[in-house]
């Protein structure tokens, strides 16, 4: 059933072909009446017949024209670098993640030790401010001041 179906579609498109060599070599068939008999820009009866095709339908029209080796080549290596660069992008995320949660375990208790030290600092800064005056929370290096010695 299929076998006379591409039959009949070959005959079709044969007929088809012939109409159109027939109608270019009888010029009464390329002109009918009332038709100009001007012939039409050739540029525009290209464009015309041919069918739009999709940027994709170009790219595989043009594998035809390189060898089977070729095509299975390229393709392994258009896999290969596909491969790559996603298991480059999943290295990559793992080792961020690896980077900065172990930056993170390790800096971060001594990063909360310094502040809390500094805390304190302040802290008995400002207590002695308070209870000794102004002057002496800025004289916080060294011993106190020594008395003169009274003989």
């Amino acid at each position: 059933m299929s076998d006379e179906k591409s039959e009949k579609k070959e005959f079709d498109i044969e007929d088809e072909h012939l109409e159109k060599i027939e109608r270019y070599k009888e010029p009464e068939k390329r002109f009918p009446a009332g038709e100009s008999t001007a012939p039409k820009n050739s540029d525009d009866e290209n464009y015309d017949d041919e069918p739009d095709e999709t940027l994709g339908e170009r790219l595989w029209g043009l594998t035809e024209m390189f060898p089977e080796p070729v095509r299975r080549l390229t393709g392994k290596m258009v896999d290969l670098t596909t491969t790559s660069i996603k298991g480059l992008y999943s290295f990559s995320c793992n080792a961020s993640w690896i980077f900065f949660t172990s930056s993170v375990i390790l800096f971060a208790p001594v990063i909360f030790e310094t502040e809390r030290a500094q805390m304190e600092e302040m802290q008995k800064s400002q207590q002695k401010q308070v209870l000794l005056g102004p002057g002496t929370a800025m004289d916080r290096a060294g011993p106190p001041p020594s008395l003169p010695l009274i003989r």
